[in-house]
């Protein structure tokens, strides 16, 4: 018996999976909130996805031009940067500032670290939070059904009630892809099933924060309301933010245990912004600055090389 090995050179393990395919899956992941966010915010909350798409094409194919490397919008990762840049930003925002969002998304936090793979935050998140800062009064004013009106979050900041049901399937105020829970849930879902994403991320940044939530709620002496909860859990980008953006392959843990850390520190730092901090979202900060500590996450999680670190025993 022949028991010749012939062994090619690494990666010995190969799967479907491409850039474009799991980029593709992505898109179709997020289009039930981009559907419903259309229908429930208008034409123009289309024309604020199309121009922010395009924008964010054109800046990366252009980019790439500039400085002669090979222009890979082919692999649509800036397709899904500019749908995620879109979904998080209100339907009656100038159409200006998609634009520029999708500029400091692409060529800052994207391109001039070194292109995809070389990020440090999700650039969506980044130029959401850029945009938050330097135009608040623009990326804060949510109209829905030609009213001016606070969103369920900010209601229930200010110790007003939430009508669950409509934070579920979406019919509040908000940015165009955040409203509705039940799209992004199906979406999230679709995800996980497909194995595009692992679920501990979600899970465990949905589970803890709403530990952290619930012990806060009976330390200051608050009977458990499930409606309370429950407006939490569907309201602001906590959804869209959960398997969408903190599931990013490139500013995520690959380790299994740092998924586990990265998801809790989330639902940590979520929880900390939403009752504290001076607004009622905390989504997108919580995101960026754990994407910042990933990689000591990872260094403390990474598993021993075979054979490693095995303790002597005299």
């Amino acid at each position: 018996m022949d028991y010749t090995m012939k062994i090619s050179s690494s990666p010995h393990i190969r799967d479907w999976a491409s850039t474009t395919k799991l980029m593709g899956q992505v898109i179709v992941a997020l289009m039930p909130a981009t559907i419903f966010g259309i229908y429930n915010f208008g034409i123009k909350a289309l024309v604020v996805v199309l121009i922010s798409i395009i924008s964010c094409v054109i800046f990366e194919a252009g980019f790439q031009k500039l400085i002669h490397k090979k222009v890979t919008v082919g692999d649509l990762s800036a397709v899904v940067t500019g749908l995620l840049l879109a979904l998080n930003l209100p339907p009656d925002v100038p159409f200006w500032i998609p634009i520029l969002g999708s500029f400091f998304a692409i060529i800052i936090v994207k391109q001039l670290f070194g292109g995809l793979g070389q990020n440090f935050m999700n650039p969506a998140l980044g130029a959401r939070c850029f945009l938050l800062i330097s135009f608040t009064g623009r990326m804060t004013t949510f109209t829905y059904d030609a009213v001016t009106t606070a969103t369920p979050l900010a209601q229930l900041k200010a110790g007003e009630g939430a009508d669950v049901l409509s934070m579920f399937l979406g019919t509040t105020a908000g940015t165009i892809g955040e409203t509705s829970a039940v799209a992004l849930l199906i979406g999230g879902i679709f995800l996980i099933v497909r194995k595009v994403i692992n679920y501990r991320i979600p899970v465990y940044y949905l589970g803890s924060f709403s530990i952290f939530l619930m012990i806060y709620s009976f330390a200051v002496g608050r009977s458990l309301d499930l409606t309370f909860l429950l407006a939490h859990l569907f309201g602001g980008g906590l959804m869209l933010g959960a398997f969408f953006m903190a599931t990013d392959y490139v500013t995520s843990p690959i380790t299994p245990k740092g998924k586990i850390i990265f998801g809790v520190l989330l639902g940590f730092l979520t929880f900390l912004f939403r009752t504290f901090g001076g607004s009622a979202e905390g989504v997108s900060y919580a995101i960026i600055l754990s994407n910042l500590l990933v990689p000591l996450i990872e260094r403390v999680t990474v598993p021993k090389s075979f054979g490693k670190g095995a303790e002597k025993h005299e």
